[in-house]
């Protein structure tokens, strides 16, 4: 999860639209035939589930009031 924490927050938000995305055709693309790789959706929710953990950690760290 370190490669997320050196990334931009617009490199954030475009990797993880790609990978909905990506994830979107997965899955319709394993509703009408088997898939070779079932482990693929799950790697994929859990690259989402990083990535939205990242951006929503940062965006705490920015909204946390500073103290004097």
């Amino acid at each position: 999860m370190s490669d997320y924490a050196k990334k931009t927050e617009d490199a954030l938000k475009s990797e993880l639209a790609a990978k909905q995305e990506e994830l979107r055709t997965f899955r319709f693309g394993a509703a009408g035939s088997r898939s070779r790789n079932v482990r693929e959706g799950r790697m994929l929710r859990k690259t989402i589930a990083h990535i939205m953990t990242e951006l929503s950690a940062r965006k705490n760290i920015a909204k946390k009031p500073k103290t004097a």
